[in-house]
Protein backbone atom coordinates (compact mmCIF):
# COMPACT_ATOMS: atom_id res chain seq x y z
CA UNK A 1 0.00 0.00 0.00
CA UNK A 2 1.40 3.39 -0.96
CA UNK A 3 2.09 5.86 1.82
CA UNK A 4 -0.45 8.55 0.97
CA UNK A 5 1.31 11.08 3.22
CA UNK A 6 4.49 11.12 1.15
CA UNK A 7 4.74 13.68 -1.66
CA UNK A 8 4.91 12.18 -5.14
CA UNK A 9 7.74 12.62 -7.64
CA UNK A 10 8.19 11.33 -11.22
CA UNK A 11 11.77 10.49 -12.22
CA UNK A 12 12.73 9.74 -15.82
CA UNK A 13 16.01 8.02 -16.71
CA UNK A 14 17.38 9.26 -20.03
CA UNK A 15 20.59 9.03 -22.04
CA UNK A 16 22.34 7.46 -25.01
CA UNK A 17 21.64 3.82 -25.81
CA UNK A 18 23.89 1.34 -23.93
CA UNK A 19 25.02 3.91 -21.36
CA UNK A 20 23.31 1.93 -18.59
CA UNK A 21 19.93 3.54 -17.92
CA UNK A 22 18.02 0.28 -17.41
CA UNK A 23 20.79 -1.22 -15.31
CA UNK A 24 20.79 1.90 -13.12
CA UNK A 25 17.02 1.67 -12.67
CA UNK A 26 17.24 -2.06 -11.88
CA UNK A 27 20.00 -1.52 -9.34
CA UNK A 28 18.04 1.30 -7.68
CA UNK A 29 14.88 -0.84 -7.44
CA UNK A 30 16.75 -3.91 -6.16
CA UNK A 31 18.92 -2.17 -3.57
CA UNK A 32 15.91 -0.11 -2.51
CA UNK A 33 13.81 -3.22 -1.90
CA UNK A 34 11.30 -2.72 -4.73
CA UNK A 35 12.53 -5.93 -6.41
CA UNK A 36 13.18 -8.97 -4.21
CA UNK A 37 16.15 -11.35 -4.32
CA UNK A 38 14.14 -14.27 -5.73
CA UNK A 39 13.01 -12.15 -8.71
CA UNK A 40 16.56 -10.92 -9.27
CA UNK A 41 17.89 -14.48 -9.17
CA UNK A 42 15.42 -15.50 -11.88
CA UNK A 43 16.37 -12.49 -14.00
CA UNK A 44 20.07 -13.34 -13.61
CA UNK A 45 19.42 -16.90 -14.81
CA UNK A 46 17.32 -15.64 -17.71
CA UNK A 47 20.00 -13.14 -18.73
CA UNK A 48 22.65 -15.85 -18.68
CA UNK A 49 20.46 -18.19 -20.75
CA UNK A 50 20.05 -15.45 -23.33
CA UNK A 51 23.80 -14.88 -23.48
CA UNK A 52 23.35 -11.55 -21.69
CA UNK A 53 25.12 -12.20 -18.39
CA UNK A 54 25.30 -8.94 -16.47
CA UNK A 55 22.02 -7.66 -17.94
CA UNK A 56 19.87 -8.88 -15.04
CA UNK A 57 19.30 -5.37 -13.70
CA UNK A 58 18.40 -4.13 -17.17
CA UNK A 59 15.79 -6.91 -17.35
CA UNK A 60 13.99 -5.55 -14.29
CA UNK A 61 11.74 -3.09 -16.10
CA UNK A 62 11.17 -5.51 -19.01
CA UNK A 63 9.97 -8.17 -16.61
CA UNK A 64 7.66 -5.75 -14.85
CA UNK A 65 6.35 -4.51 -18.18
CA UNK A 66 5.13 -8.00 -19.03
CA UNK A 67 3.32 -8.18 -15.70
CA UNK A 68 1.68 -4.82 -16.32
CA UNK A 69 0.52 -5.85 -19.77
CA UNK A 70 -1.88 -8.22 -18.01
CA UNK A 71 -3.03 -5.73 -15.36
CA UNK A 72 -2.87 -2.40 -17.18
CA UNK A 73 -3.39 0.42 -14.75
CA UNK A 74 -0.68 2.78 -15.90
CA UNK A 75 1.84 2.92 -18.70
CA UNK A 76 4.08 -0.11 -18.99
CA UNK A 77 7.39 1.69 -18.42
CA UNK A 78 6.53 2.91 -14.92
CA UNK A 79 7.48 1.41 -11.55
CA UNK A 80 6.78 2.59 -8.02
CA UNK A 81 9.71 3.18 -5.67
CA UNK A 82 9.53 4.61 -2.17
CA UNK A 83 11.98 6.24 0.23
CA UNK A 84 11.36 7.94 3.55
CA UNK A 85 11.11 11.26 1.70
CA UNK A 86 9.15 10.59 -1.52
CA UNK A 87 6.78 8.22 -3.27
CA UNK A 88 8.51 7.95 -6.67
CA UNK A 89 7.36 6.78 -10.06
CA UNK A 90 10.40 5.62 -12.03
CA UNK A 91 10.21 6.00 -15.83
CA UNK A 92 12.81 4.18 -17.92
CA UNK A 93 12.90 6.03 -21.26
CA UNK A 94 14.31 4.29 -24.36
CA UNK A 95 17.69 5.56 -25.47
CA UNK A 96 17.64 4.51 -29.11
CA UNK A 97 16.94 7.25 -31.67
CA UNK A 98 14.20 5.13 -33.26
CA UNK A 99 12.12 5.41 -30.08
CA UNK A 100 12.38 9.14 -29.53
CA UNK A 101 8.57 9.46 -29.44
CA UNK A 102 8.43 7.34 -26.28
CA UNK A 103 11.41 9.16 -24.80
CA UNK A 104 9.60 12.50 -25.32
CA UNK A 105 6.52 11.08 -23.60
CA UNK A 106 8.74 9.98 -20.70
CA UNK A 107 10.32 13.39 -20.15
CA UNK A 108 6.98 15.17 -20.56
CA UNK A 109 5.68 13.08 -17.64
CA UNK A 110 8.64 13.68 -15.32
CA UNK A 111 9.54 16.11 -12.55
CA UNK A 112 13.22 15.11 -12.34
CA UNK A 113 15.52 13.78 -15.04
CA UNK A 114 18.44 11.42 -14.41
CA UNK A 115 20.82 11.67 -17.38
CA UNK A 116 23.04 8.57 -17.49
CA UNK A 117 26.32 9.09 -19.34
CA UNK A 118 28.87 6.27 -19.64
CA UNK A 119 32.41 7.21 -18.60
CA UNK A 120 33.66 4.80 -21.27
CA UNK A 121 31.92 6.69 -24.06
CA UNK A 122 31.20 10.21 -22.83
CA UNK A 123 28.74 12.67 -24.35
CA UNK A 124 27.11 11.22 -27.46
CA UNK A 125 24.42 12.15 -29.99
CA UNK A 126 21.48 10.96 -27.90
CA UNK A 127 23.02 12.49 -24.78
CA UNK A 128 22.75 15.90 -26.42
CA UNK A 129 19.26 15.37 -27.79
CA UNK A 130 17.90 13.93 -24.55
CA UNK A 131 19.24 16.73 -22.37
CA UNK A 132 17.72 19.29 -24.71
CA UNK A 133 14.34 17.58 -24.97
CA UNK A 134 14.15 17.16 -21.20
CA UNK A 135 14.47 20.92 -20.84
CA UNK A 136 11.99 21.65 -23.65
CA UNK A 137 9.37 19.44 -22.01
CA UNK A 138 9.59 21.06 -18.62
CA UNK A 139 12.32 19.34 -16.58
CA UNK A 140 14.25 21.90 -14.54
CA UNK A 141 15.88 19.51 -12.09
CA UNK A 142 18.55 17.26 -13.64
CA UNK A 143 20.84 14.70 -12.01
CA UNK A 144 23.80 13.66 -14.19
CA UNK A 145 25.06 10.17 -13.33
CA UNK A 146 28.45 9.39 -14.89
CA UNK A 147 28.17 5.58 -15.13
CA UNK A 148 30.52 2.62 -15.65
CA UNK A 149 33.21 4.16 -13.45
CA UNK A 150 34.36 0.61 -12.63
CA UNK A 151 35.37 0.26 -16.28
CA UNK A 152 37.62 3.33 -16.01
CA UNK A 153 39.29 2.25 -12.74
CA UNK A 154 37.18 4.74 -10.78
CA UNK A 155 39.40 7.55 -12.10
CA UNK A 156 38.43 10.97 -10.76
CA UNK A 157 40.06 12.67 -13.77
CA UNK A 158 37.79 10.80 -16.20
CA UNK A 159 34.69 11.64 -14.14
CA UNK A 160 35.64 15.31 -14.11
CA UNK A 161 36.18 15.26 -17.88
CA UNK A 162 32.76 13.76 -18.67
CA UNK A 163 30.97 15.94 -16.10
CA UNK A 164 32.57 19.06 -17.61
CA UNK A 165 31.38 18.06 -21.11
CA UNK A 166 27.80 17.64 -19.86
CA UNK A 167 28.01 20.88 -17.86
CA UNK A 168 28.93 22.79 -21.03
CA UNK A 169 25.62 21.57 -22.56
CA UNK A 170 23.46 22.03 -19.46
CA UNK A 171 24.67 25.55 -18.69
CA UNK A 172 23.41 26.78 -22.07
CA UNK A 173 19.91 25.45 -21.44
CA UNK A 174 19.15 27.17 -18.15
CA UNK A 175 18.14 24.32 -15.84
CA UNK A 176 17.28 25.51 -12.33
CA UNK A 177 19.28 22.71 -10.75
CA UNK A 178 21.88 20.28 -12.15
CA UNK A 179 23.79 17.90 -9.89
CA UNK A 180 26.53 15.43 -10.80
CA UNK A 181 27.79 12.15 -9.35
CA UNK A 182 29.91 9.13 -10.38
CA UNK A 183 28.26 5.68 -10.32
CA UNK A 184 28.86 2.08 -11.36
CA UNK A 185 25.35 0.63 -11.65
CA UNK A 186 26.24 -2.99 -12.35
CA UNK A 187 28.20 -3.33 -9.10
CA UNK A 188 26.07 -0.85 -7.16
CA UNK A 189 28.50 2.00 -6.53
CA UNK A 190 26.75 5.24 -5.42
CA UNK A 191 23.31 4.24 -6.71
CA UNK A 192 21.57 3.31 -3.46
CA UNK A 193 24.68 2.52 -1.41
CA UNK A 194 27.75 4.69 -0.89
CA UNK A 195 30.82 3.45 -2.78
CA UNK A 196 34.14 2.74 -1.08
CA UNK A 197 35.84 2.71 -4.49
CA UNK A 198 35.60 6.49 -5.01
CA UNK A 199 36.73 8.14 -1.75
CA UNK A 200 37.40 11.32 -3.76
CA UNK A 201 33.62 11.76 -4.20
CA UNK A 202 32.12 13.04 -0.96
CA UNK A 203 28.59 13.83 -2.18
CA UNK A 204 25.31 11.96 -1.91
CA UNK A 205 24.33 8.71 -3.63
CA UNK A 206 21.85 8.82 -6.53
CA UNK A 207 18.89 8.14 -4.27
CA UNK A 208 20.24 10.72 -1.81
CA UNK A 209 20.33 13.39 -4.53
CA UNK A 210 16.77 12.51 -5.58
CA UNK A 211 15.59 12.83 -1.99
CA UNK A 212 17.25 16.25 -1.69
CA UNK A 213 14.99 17.61 -4.44
CA UNK A 214 12.42 20.24 -3.52
CA UNK A 215 8.75 19.15 -3.63
CA UNK A 216 6.92 20.02 -6.86
CA UNK A 217 4.13 22.59 -6.85
CA UNK A 218 1.15 20.74 -8.36
CA UNK A 219 -1.21 22.96 -10.42
CA UNK A 220 -4.52 21.67 -9.02
CA UNK A 221 -6.15 25.09 -9.53
CA UNK A 222 -5.91 24.88 -13.33
CA UNK A 223 -8.49 23.06 -15.52
CA UNK A 224 -8.07 19.29 -15.81
CA UNK A 225 -5.71 18.24 -18.59
CA UNK A 226 -4.76 14.59 -19.00
CA UNK A 227 -3.01 13.74 -22.31
CA UNK A 228 -3.56 10.06 -23.10
CA UNK A 229 -0.55 7.86 -23.57
CA UNK A 230 -2.48 4.69 -24.38
CA UNK A 231 -5.99 3.26 -24.42
CA UNK A 232 -6.50 -0.42 -23.61
CA UNK A 233 -9.57 -2.58 -23.97
CA UNK A 234 -9.84 -4.90 -20.98
CA UNK A 235 -12.30 -7.80 -20.95
CA UNK A 236 -15.02 -7.20 -18.41
CA UNK A 237 -13.98 -3.58 -17.88
CA UNK A 238 -14.05 -1.93 -21.30
CA UNK A 239 -11.82 0.94 -22.33
CA UNK A 240 -9.07 1.90 -19.87
CA UNK A 241 -7.29 5.20 -20.55
CA UNK A 242 -3.80 5.80 -19.18
CA UNK A 243 -1.67 8.92 -18.90
CA UNK A 244 -0.23 11.53 -16.57
CA UNK A 245 -2.43 14.25 -15.12
CA UNK A 246 -0.75 17.53 -16.06
CA UNK A 247 -3.15 19.97 -14.40
CA UNK A 248 -6.37 19.92 -12.40
CA UNK A 249 -7.97 17.05 -10.49
CA UNK A 250 -9.44 13.84 -11.92
CA UNK A 251 -12.37 12.48 -9.91
CA UNK A 252 -14.58 9.40 -10.09
CA UNK A 253 -17.97 10.34 -11.51
CA UNK A 254 -16.59 13.40 -13.30
CA UNK A 255 -18.14 14.35 -16.65
CA UNK A 256 -15.30 14.67 -19.11
CA UNK A 257 -14.59 15.29 -22.77
CA UNK A 258 -11.81 13.75 -24.85
CA UNK A 259 -10.40 16.01 -27.57
CA UNK A 260 -10.11 15.53 -30.51
CA UNK A 261 -11.14 11.84 -30.21
CA UNK A 262 -12.23 9.88 -33.27
CA UNK A 263 -14.84 12.51 -34.20
CA UNK A 264 -12.16 15.19 -34.54
CA UNK A 265 -14.27 17.60 -32.49
CA UNK A 266 -14.49 15.92 -29.08
CA UNK A 267 -16.40 13.13 -27.37
CA UNK A 268 -18.15 13.14 -23.99
CA UNK A 269 -17.84 10.48 -21.29
CA UNK A 270 -17.80 9.89 -17.56
CA UNK A 271 -14.93 8.75 -15.33
CA UNK A 272 -15.71 5.54 -13.42
CA UNK A 273 -12.83 3.87 -11.54
CA UNK A 274 -9.39 5.47 -11.19
CA UNK A 275 -6.28 3.41 -10.39
CA UNK A 276 -2.70 4.31 -9.53
CA UNK A 277 -0.18 1.46 -9.19
CA UNK A 278 -3.01 -1.09 -8.93
CA UNK A 279 -4.76 0.83 -6.14
CA UNK A 280 -8.22 2.32 -6.59
CA UNK A 281 -8.51 6.00 -5.66
CA UNK A 282 -11.45 8.42 -5.74
CA UNK A 283 -9.38 11.27 -7.17
CA UNK A 284 -5.90 12.01 -8.51
CA UNK A 285 -3.84 15.18 -8.83
CA UNK A 286 -1.15 16.47 -11.24
CA UNK A 287 2.01 14.40 -11.43
CA UNK A 288 0.25 11.06 -11.07
CA UNK A 289 0.23 8.43 -13.81
CA UNK A 290 -3.24 6.93 -13.74
CA UNK A 291 -5.51 4.48 -15.46
CA UNK A 292 -9.24 5.05 -15.50
CA UNK A 293 -12.27 3.22 -16.82
CA UNK A 294 -15.10 5.24 -18.28
CA UNK A 295 -18.67 5.30 -19.43
CA UNK A 296 -19.33 6.66 -22.93
CA UNK A 297 -15.93 5.89 -24.50
CA UNK A 298 -15.88 2.70 -26.55
CA UNK A 299 -13.23 0.72 -28.40
CA UNK A 300 -11.62 2.87 -31.09
CA UNK A 301 -13.06 6.17 -29.79
CA UNK A 302 -9.85 7.42 -28.16
CA UNK A 303 -6.14 7.16 -28.86
CA UNK A 304 -2.73 8.38 -27.75
CA UNK A 305 -2.55 12.16 -28.14
CA UNK A 306 -6.16 12.83 -27.14
CA UNK A 307 -6.55 15.07 -24.09
CA UNK A 308 -9.10 14.59 -21.30
CA UNK A 309 -10.69 17.64 -19.68
CA UNK A 310 -13.85 18.52 -17.79
CA UNK A 311 -16.84 19.28 -19.99
CA UNK A 312 -17.14 22.72 -18.36
CA UNK A 313 -13.52 23.64 -19.21
CA UNK A 314 -12.63 21.50 -22.25
CA UNK A 315 -9.19 21.21 -23.89
CA UNK A 316 -8.42 23.66 -26.71
CA UNK A 317 -8.77 22.23 -30.22
CA UNK A 318 -6.83 24.47 -32.60
CA UNK A 319 -7.23 25.49 -36.20
CA UNK A 320 -3.84 27.18 -36.06
CA UNK A 321 -1.44 28.33 -33.36
CA UNK A 322 1.41 30.80 -33.03
CA UNK A 323 4.58 29.77 -31.25
CA UNK A 324 7.87 31.25 -30.22
CA UNK A 325 10.48 28.80 -31.48
CA UNK A 326 14.23 28.31 -31.49
CA UNK A 327 15.82 26.59 -34.49
CA UNK A 328 18.40 24.13 -33.19
CA UNK A 329 19.57 21.70 -35.80
CA UNK A 330 18.02 22.27 -39.23
CA UNK A 331 20.03 21.20 -42.30
CA UNK A 332 19.01 24.28 -44.35
CA UNK A 333 16.32 26.92 -43.76
CA UNK A 334 12.69 27.01 -42.60
CA UNK A 335 10.23 28.81 -44.87
CA UNK A 336 6.45 29.13 -45.26
CA UNK A 337 5.05 25.79 -46.42
CA UNK A 338 7.49 23.67 -44.41
CA UNK A 339 5.55 20.78 -42.78
CA UNK A 340 7.58 18.83 -40.19
CA UNK A 341 6.32 16.55 -37.40
CA UNK A 342 5.43 18.14 -34.06
CA UNK A 343 5.53 16.41 -30.69
CA UNK A 344 2.96 18.17 -28.47
CA UNK A 345 2.39 16.45 -25.06
CA UNK A 346 1.69 12.85 -26.20
CA UNK A 347 0.42 13.84 -29.66
CA UNK A 348 2.42 13.53 -32.85
CA UNK A 349 1.12 15.58 -35.77
CA UNK A 350 2.44 17.30 -38.90
CA UNK A 351 2.02 21.08 -38.95
CA UNK A 352 2.55 23.52 -41.83
CA UNK A 353 4.32 26.86 -41.42
CA UNK A 354 1.81 29.48 -42.58
CA UNK A 355 3.65 32.65 -41.49
CA UNK A 356 6.98 33.75 -40.06
CA UNK A 357 5.96 37.05 -38.51
CA UNK A 358 9.10 38.07 -36.64
CA UNK A 359 12.66 37.01 -36.04
CA UNK A 360 13.68 37.78 -32.45
CA UNK A 361 17.32 36.73 -32.40
CA UNK A 362 20.17 37.02 -33.17
CA UNK A 363 18.71 40.21 -34.66
CA UNK A 364 15.13 41.49 -34.84
CA UNK A 365 13.47 41.36 -38.26
CA UNK A 366 9.80 41.58 -39.26
CA UNK A 367 8.39 39.07 -41.78
CA UNK A 368 11.68 37.36 -42.70
CA UNK A 369 11.67 35.08 -45.75
CA UNK A 370 13.27 32.26 -43.76
CA UNK A 371 14.86 31.30 -40.45
CA UNK A 372 17.82 29.02 -39.80
CA UNK A 373 19.94 27.48 -37.02
CA UNK A 374 20.35 29.77 -34.03
CA UNK A 375 17.31 31.93 -34.90
CA UNK A 376 14.48 32.58 -32.46
CA UNK A 377 11.23 33.59 -34.14
CA UNK A 378 7.46 33.97 -33.90
CA UNK A 379 5.91 31.48 -36.31
CA UNK A 380 2.30 30.48 -37.08
CA UNK A 381 1.46 26.83 -37.76
CA UNK A 382 -1.53 24.96 -39.15
CA UNK A 383 -1.93 21.40 -37.84
CA UNK A 384 -2.65 18.93 -40.63
CA UNK A 385 -4.87 16.87 -38.34
CA UNK A 386 -6.86 17.70 -35.21
CA UNK A 387 -4.74 18.38 -32.11
CA UNK A 388 -4.94 20.04 -28.69
CA UNK A 389 -2.44 22.69 -27.65
CA UNK A 390 -2.79 25.36 -24.97
CA UNK A 391 -1.40 28.89 -24.64
CA UNK A 392 1.65 29.27 -22.43
CA UNK A 393 -0.07 31.94 -20.34
CA UNK A 394 -3.08 29.68 -19.70
CA UNK A 395 -1.76 26.12 -19.27
CA UNK A 396 2.04 26.06 -19.83
CA UNK A 397 2.20 22.29 -19.29
CA UNK A 398 0.44 21.75 -22.64
CA UNK A 399 2.08 24.62 -24.52
CA UNK A 400 5.47 23.03 -25.22
CA UNK A 401 6.41 21.33 -28.46
CA UNK A 402 9.38 19.83 -30.27
CA UNK A 403 9.75 19.88 -34.07
CA UNK A 404 11.39 16.86 -35.68
CA UNK A 405 12.49 16.11 -39.22
CA UNK A 406 14.46 13.16 -40.66
CA UNK A 407 15.06 11.64 -37.24
CA UNK A 408 16.38 14.81 -35.61
CA UNK A 409 14.95 17.49 -33.33
CA UNK A 410 15.30 20.57 -35.53
CA UNK A 411 13.48 23.15 -33.39
CA UNK A 412 11.41 23.57 -30.24
CA UNK A 413 9.11 26.14 -28.75
CA UNK A 414 6.03 27.17 -26.82
CA UNK A 415 2.54 28.13 -27.97
CA UNK A 416 1.81 31.84 -27.44
CA UNK A 417 -1.60 32.16 -29.09
CA UNK A 418 -4.27 29.99 -30.73
CA UNK A 419 -7.11 30.18 -33.21
CA UNK A 420 -9.44 27.60 -31.70
CA UNK A 421 -11.99 25.32 -33.34
CA UNK A 422 -15.49 24.80 -32.03
CA UNK A 423 -16.00 21.60 -30.07
CA UNK A 424 -19.07 19.45 -30.67
CA UNK A 425 -19.67 16.72 -28.15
Amino acid sequence: MANKELPHMNVVFIGHVDHGKSTTVGRLLFDGGAVDEQTMRKLKEEAAENGKAGFEFAYTMDNLAEERERGVTIDLSHKKFQTEKYDYTIIDAPGHADFIKNMITGVSQADIGVLVVASTDGVNAQTKEHIYLSKVFGIDNLVVAVNKMDMRDYAEARYNEVAADVKALADKLGFKQVRYLPIASLVGDNVFKKSENMPWYTGETLVGLLDESEPINRPTDLPLRLPLQDVYNIKGIGSVCVGKIETGILKSGMKVVAVPAKTGTGMAGEVKDIEMHHEKVSEAIPGFNVGFSSKGFNKGDLARGDVIGETSTPPTLVEEFTGQIMVLNHPSVITVGYSPVFHIHTAQVSCRVTAISKKLAPEVQDNPDFIRNGDAAIVTFQPLKAVVIEKRDDIPQLARFAIRDSGKTVAAGQCMDVKSKELKF
